[in-house]
């Protein structure tokens, strides 16, 4: 079996002081990348600051015989995110992977959660994502190279309770995605999503008596091979938790077709509309935009025969 390295490499992963982003640090470290890591070192709601945690991470990936600096700008703002990317440049040269992993929590049902919760989670997921990306992707571009992996959840597929700032953020990661998987394709920039399950300091104050064993490192490999030369698709998702590893995917029910429609139409057809029987599978690359454009005018130039069918 090959042992998948990545000397040469230069990695920044961003929330990389504790849980899952430092097992990934350690991971990559271990295997030869140069890392950044990076983290403020704020509490779960993403508040304060702390050198200690990314310190102590370079500190372990250097004891091992690794190559690692400290970053402590934070993902919440376009300066941040520059900053994040200037200090593998400066350090390195070069950037060839960015695992965007930063997170907070602040929960609140839709009811009660205050602008400024939903804003402050917004800020270091979703937003933080666009601010690292935004510097990184055009320096891999024109290297010809790069490997960028975003955290979404399966609180961004299905949605949760009290969590609505974290789901828009996750559900977001995904539109996120697909455009750098395409705009990339040509210029062999991969990006992907981990959705990843783990029980961390971001499990606070929930019941995970009943939990299977969920540690990051059973994540972290999942998450190397997305960032590695050897990674075969871009735009893609793939669900790693407790153990299981699956890819989840967007689908579209074949529908149906008819020339004009009323309110009763809808109403009538409603099962059809939605049997799953026939599903339309398109991914982002190389052409799901155009394959669901050309899908959809075929069934109107033939008159909905096939989706009448359904």
């Amino acid at each position: 079996m090959a042992d998948r390295r990545f000397d040469g490499r230069v990695a920044v992963i961003t929330g990389a002081g504790r849980g899952l982003g430092r097992e990934y640090a350690r991971l990559l470290g271990s295997k030869g990348a140069r890392v950044v890591v990076n983290d403020p070192g704020a509490s779960v709601k993403g508040e304060g600051v702390d050198e200690g945690p990314a310190q102590e991470v370079v500190r372990e990936i250097t004891a091992s015989g690794g190559d690692a600096v400290a970053c402590t700008e934070s993902v919440a703002t376009p300066e941040g995110g520059k900053a994040i990317i200037a200090a593998a440049l400066d350090r390195y040269g070069r950037i060839d992977i960015l695992i965007h992993n930063a997170g907070n929590v602040r929960y609140g049902s839709l009811e009660e959660l205050t602008q400024e919760d939903f804003e402050a989670v917004v800020r270091v997921h979703l937003m933080g994502a666009f601010h690292v990306v935004r510097p990184a992707f055009p320096v891999m571009c024109k290297a010809g190279y790069g490997r960028i992996v975003l955290t979404s959840s399966i609180g961004g597929l299905y949605g949760t309770h009290n969590v609505v700032n974290y789901g828009v953020s996750k559900a977001g990661m995904i539109g996120l995605n697909n455009v750098v998987a395409i705009e990339g394709a040509a210029k062999g920039v991969k990006c992907n999503i981990i959705a990843p399950g783990a029980v961390t300091r971001m499990a606070e104050g929930l019941d995970t008596s009943q939990y299977p064993p969920m540690g990051p490192e059973l994540v972290a490999p999942v998450v190397g091979w997305l960032a590695h030369e050897s990674c075969s698709i871009t735009g893609e998702m793939l669900i790693s938790m407790g153990g299981r590893v699956a890819r989840a995917l967007i689908a579209e029910t074949q529908g149906v077709y008819q020339p004009s429609w009323s309110i009763d139409d809808v109403a009538e057809r409603i099962d059809v509309i939605r049997d799953t029987t026939k599903l339309w599978m398109l991914p982002p690359v190389p052409s799901g935009y155009v394959d669901h454009l050309q899908r959809s005018f075929d069934m109107a130039r033939k008159g909905g025969a096939e989706g009448s069918k359904a």
